[in-house]
């Protein structure tokens, strides 16, 4: 017994070494944000000012739309209420920056050819399906979607939404958002494939957000992740039982990958359930084969959904 107790010291020990160690070289990598407040800049602009902030601003302001347009929004009443609930939360750029920094480091820590956006940040009338887009080297992030899963302004959207509208968010998302530029298309359209996808999305996470929760990284409460903690093993049974790994049906995305207020088993347990326990067991695979395996990140974004699974010698966690 006393042998097994050193065996164990060491191996934490070592395992927490290598972990420093990995901490400072990340530490190391420089990576410049520029980041460009149009929603404040918007906020101050009149009727009299709007030519200035269409000329610096161009991508915002769309040629088929005539000055009334911006001129009506700038005056709504609505508009100005949003930009004042935005300035409360997000006052200067400090949070924004500490967020993008860490996650901008590690991105390029593992990905040396990555370089950081300029970041513009808008409201959106809260547009939640778009909370975050990455296109080439510019990053634009609605800030209105970020206000607090509590905010009156969300009032009336589903709570397995509303519940991820708060800033602590807005790191899991800019991640997002750089995964899928990276992860290739999954090669077939059953639901193993798209398991195995979205747990790629997963391990992205975990190595570009060390310090958050599983479930800030997958968007659960702490109670949708406990759940699903406690039933992968059922979970997993179910999806084998019904066959449905290999199964292309197009309801299987509905039921278990997308976001969604429960999954769908048809069982008792569903209103117990979280969505996207799919996405959940997918990750518990990659996680299983990166561990089993001496996979680089970089040739984890290419390999096969079916090669992965094979090699990945998963077994879900007994209860």
């Amino acid at each position: 017994m006393k042998y097994l107790l050193y065996v164990v010291f060491f191996l934490l020990l070592f395992s927490c070494e290598e972990k420093s160690n990995l901490d400072e070289e990340i530490a190391k990598v420089e990576v410049e944000i520029a980041i460009e407040r149009f929603d404040k800049e918007f906020a101050a602009t009149t009727p009299e000012t709007l030519t200035a902030t269409k000329e610096k601003y161009p991508i915002f302001f769309p040629k088929q739309f005539n000055d009334s347009v911006w001129i009506q929004r700038i005056e709504d009443t609505l508009q100005q209420e949003l930009n004042r609930e935005v300035q409360k939360v997000f006052p200067n750029n400090d949070f924004i920056e500490d967020e993008l920094y860490d996650v901008f480091q590690h991105i390029k820590y593992y990905f040396p050819e990555f370089k950081a956006p300029i970041v513009y940040t808008t409201t959106s009338d809260v547009d939640y399906q778009n909370k975050v887009i990455l296109a080439d080297s510019i990053l634009v992030i609605g800030l209105d979607t970020y206000l607090g899963a509590e905010h009156y302004f969300y009032e009336g959207i589903p709570l397995y939404i509303s519940q991820n509208l708060k800033k602590e968010q807005l790191d899991e998302d800019v991640a997002t958002a750089y995964a899928k530029q990276l992860i290739k298309v999954p090669s077939k359209n059953n639901l193993l494939s798209l398991m195995v996808y979205y747990g790629k999305e997963l391990y992205l996470k975990d190595i570009w957000l060390p310090e958050n929760t599983d479930a800030e990284k997958i968007g659960y409460t702490k109670e949708q992740m406990d759940w699903a903690n406690d039933n992968e093993e059922y979970i997993w049974r179910n999806f084998i039982e019904n066959e449905l790994l290999y199964s292309t049906n197009q309801k299987l995305p509905a039921r278990f990958i997308n976001p969604a207020p429960f999954s769908k088993f048809y069982l008792e347990i569903d209103n117990e359930s979280p969505g996207m326990t799919g996405r959940f067991i997918g990750w518990q695979i990659v996680r299983a084969f990166m561990n089993n395996t001496d996979t680089t990140v970089k040739e984890l974004m290419l390999i096969n959904e079916e090669e992965l699974f094979n090699q990945s010698k998963y077994k879900p966690k007994k209860n």
